[in-house]
């Protein structure tokens, strides 16, 4: 085929925020109520505090319709055929259309100030829409159902089973586990092992801090941001959803579990490199270390190593200079991705920034970057796909030659 199969790794969806009401539990739907004022007040004082309300207004003015995307099948199809994308993973959306799941139950998945059983509700209310938009093209949709796997471990399992079960083959699960147990404790392994039988792939996604480090009591009444809390915030966000890779790995989790599947998405790329030489430089266990003990013995392979065998990236709003390095983080590693659709993602010049970011790459590796190991990772039917594909998918001759113009603001 002369085109690019393109699965976006990063895209997001989810409901107007009243609409959740009719996917929760009744006996929550009071609550629901109660709280969905608060919600929309607290997403509103967070646009203006984050500096983005703005450039969201602006960015949304005249795509009211396509943006509809975030909750309308058929707006969504027409977005992601002009991009020229076959294939999507989707997440939970959140701050840009206010349409985050209730009761805590979106992208972070916080534990402080949240009710349990009411982020639990959130959560299957929020996977029961998603699974009837996927099911509307199943062979394009990969739902992430929203787990709050850090309350009951065992339930949490039990609710895999169940979503596996409506066809759901991967999750969402906390970045932070603040108060609770870190992911290298031995009560996680119910998780972990369903995961790995039945083939979900865990995610964690970038968004979640601890968040009184960066901003204080912000946004409680009468509480100012701290000067600079934006600037510590971005610049830490990135490492705090690669954290959990490191607790998974010197854990052992991917020595048991040699078929599990681990997504770190939208969180860049460009550490990986350091962080897995700084880790296989421990695993190396030079002199300096021999006071420390064994501590490595229960791994047969290297850090990077379970890394190339057991993770991916999703790389949304990804830049040339990381897709360089892309033999250093790992070629069969890399899932390009939309972040459709927010505003610091691709779209609405999806198909130009591709050609920026991988024109004069070989052939066979834009083809894995854009498409073919998220195909693989999270077991696309490519056959089902292929009609589209010849349809909508960029050609290859697009990406052949010298490297374009840098015309845009994040190529490098």
């Amino acid at each position: 085929m002369d085109r690019h199969l393109v699965i976006s790794s990063d895209c997001h969806a989810g409901l107007q925020p009243e609409r959740y009401r009719d996917y929760l539990d009744p006996k929550h739907r009071d609550a629901f109520d109660a709280a969905l004022p608060i919600q929309i007040a607290m997403i509103e004082e967070a646009e203006k505090k984050f500096l983005v309300k703005d450039i969201n207004e602006q960015w949304r003015e005249g795509h009211d319709q396509a943006l509809s995307g975030a909750w309308d099948h058929d707006a969504r199809v027409r977005v992601l055929d002009a991009d020229g994308v076959a294939g999507e993973i989707i997440f939970p959306d959140g701050i840009t259309e206010k349409n985050t799941p209730p009761f805590g139950a979106g992208l972070g998945l916080p534990t402080e100030g949240v009710d349990a059983e009411l982020q639990w509700a959130g959560a299957r209310a929020h996977n029961r829409w998603l699974a009837e938009l996927c099911e509307m093209a199943p062979e394009r949709r990969v739902g992430v159902a929203v787990v709050p796997a850090l309350w009951d471990v065992e339930a949490a399992a039990d609710y895999v089973r169940e979503l596996r079960k409506t066809d759901f083959r991967a999750i969402l699960i906390p970045t932070i586990w603040g108060s609770f147990d870190p992911y290298h404790h031995p009560r996680y392994e119910p998780l972990w092992s369903v995961c790995e039988e039945l083939e979900v792939v865990i995610h964690f996604h970038s968004g979640a801090t601890p968040r009184r480090d960066h901003f204080g009591t912000w946004p409680a009444e009468g509480s100012e941001m701290l000067q600079g809390a934006l600037g510590v915030y971005l610049t830490e966000v990135c490492w705090f959803v690669a954290r959990p890779l490191t607790y998974l790995v010197w854990g052992g989790v991917f020595e048991r579990h040699p078929r599990l599947k681990v997504a770190i998405t939208e969180g860049t790329c460009s550490w990986a490199p350091e962080l897995l030489k700084l880790m296989d430089l421990r695993y190396d266990h030079g002199m300096e270390d021999q006071k420390l003990g064994n501590y490595r013995d229960h791994l047969s392979l290297k850090p990077s190593e379970y890394f190339r065998r057991n993770v991916a990236l999703g790389a949304s709003c990804v830049r040339r200079s990381e897709v360089e390095r892309r033999h250093e983080i790992g070629i069969d590693t890399i899932m390009w991705g939309t972040d459709f659709p927010h505003p610091e993602g691709s779209w609405p010049h999806t198909r130009e920034e591709m050609r920026e970011v991988f024109t004069g790459l070989p052939d066979d590796e834009v083809a894995a970057m854009l498409g073919g190991n998220a195909a693989r990772f999270y077991s696309f039917d490519t056959e089902k796909l292929a009609a589209l594909v010849a349809r909508i998918g960029p050609e290859k001759q697009e990406f052949r030659g010298a490297p374009p113009e840098l015309v845009g603001t994040r190529a490098y």
